[in-house]
This record gives structure tokens, sequence and C-alpha cells, in this order.
């Protein structure tokens, strides 16, 4: 299971990295030929002869790396990303979650409701891979491609069922973690990995960046007053 997770997060990480860096190099190409041309046409005007003739090559130079792909593929990439970034934010509890009717009844109930919404989670993304793999098969044999990069379509909707299986088989995990030992996984949205609390400094449950946070003069009164934690 642990070798699951661990291609699941790189997979998604590395989808993230190569997505951003070729956005970054695509936009770096479009306003570097902008700023080539501007150039050329101040230097012609201007009658230098020399920077227009080194920025007519520059220009040249740029326009030679093709680059037109490059919107397809991160559309690609994104979209993987997506359906594999779902999955783990089941297994992780990082998705958002209206659970205030949920939280107020009693363990049998609260159970039974939660177990039922893992369980049609896992229904719904079931029913979604088995549709996937069949619009998948049917591509397949269409023998179409995508238009910049000239890639098989089936491969590019790949993502569409291999995601929702993966989620689907998140859902029923946590559903059968539950099931054991009646947690969920859980996300602190306040903890950052490499910083850890200093608890010596921590006082009636606030730190020293909460208190600083709290005392300071742009922090709305009513968020301040009355301070629970001081008498």
């Amino acid at each position: 299971m642990k070798v699951l997770d661990r291609l699941e997060e790189i997979l998604i990480a590395t989808l993230i990295g190569a997505a951003t860096l070729l956005i970054f190099v695509s936009v770096s190409q479009r306003y570097s030929l902008d700023l080539a041309a501007s150039t050329l046409r101040w230097a012609r005007g201007n009658e230098m002869e020399g920077l227009a003739a080194a920025a007519r090559s520059v220009f040249m130079a740029i326009k030679s790396v093709n680059l037109i792909w490059a919107q397809e593929l991160c559309i690609i990439m994104f979209v993987w990303m997506a359906k594999f970034g779902a999955a783990y934010g089941v297994r992780t509890g990082i998705h958002v979650g209206i659970d205030v009717i949920i939280n107020r009844l009693d363990a049998g109930q609260r159970k039974f409701f939660i177990l039922f919404g893992l369980l049609a989670g896992a229904f719904f993304t079931g029913v979604i891979a088995a549709l996937g793999a069949n619009f998948v098969w049917h591509v397949y044999h269409a023998s179409s491609f995508s238009p910049d990069l000239g890639v098989p379509q089936w491969i590019v909707y790949l993502a569409i069922p291999l995601g929702s299986a993966l989620m689907c088989f998140r859902f029923l995990q946590v559903a059968y973690g539950f099931q054991r030992t009646g947690e969920l996984p859980h996300h602190d949205h306040g903890h950052v990995d490499g910083i850890e609390a200093d608890i010596d400094n921590l006082a009636d449950g606030v730190d020293e960046e909460g208190e600083a946070l709290i005392d300071s003069p742009l922090t709305p009164r009513d968020l301040t007053e009355p301070r629970k934690d001081r008498k």
C-alpha cells in the first residue's frame, strides 16, 4: 500500500512541476518574441542597423523553438493531476465537507451516515470508472489523435477510468478504516511541514505568533474581545 501511496504522490508532484515549468518557458518565449520584435522596430526607426540585425537574429532564434503544443500538453497534465489529486484528497482527508449536522448526531447515526457517504462516493466513482473505460475503449478503436501533439486520444482520456478507479479504491479504503477504528483521515490546514510548535512557549493554548496576531491592531476587535485565554 505504501508503494501505491508513493507512486500517487510522485505522479502528482511530477505533473505539477512539469506543467509549471512548461508554462513558464512558454510564457517567457512569448514575451521574449514581443521584446525582440519591439527592439527590432525601434532600432530600424532610429537607423541602428547593428542593433536591428542583432534583434532580428534573436527573434528568429526564439521563433525557431516551436512550443505550439505546450498549451495542449499543460491541459492534459492538469487533467491527469486533477483526477489523481482527487484520489489523494480522499486518502488524506483534504476535501472540503459540510459536517455540521453530522457532528450533532449520536455516535451510531453519525457512523451510519459517514459510511453511507463514503460508500456512495465509492459507487459514484466506480460508475465513472466503468463508463470511462468503455469510453476509452471506443476512442481507441476510433484512432483519433490530439491536434497539436498527435498523441492518441485514448491515452489522454485514460485519466478518467484510472483516476476514478483509484478514487473509488480510496473511498473503500477510508470506509474500511473508519469501520474498524472509527477515525477518518484528517488534514490540519494550519500545519506546515518542517515547522513544529514550541510547546514551552505556549500559554493557555496560544503561542507567540498567535499572541502577536491577536494583539495586532489590524485584527478585528470582535475576534480579540473578550479574550478567553486571559482573565
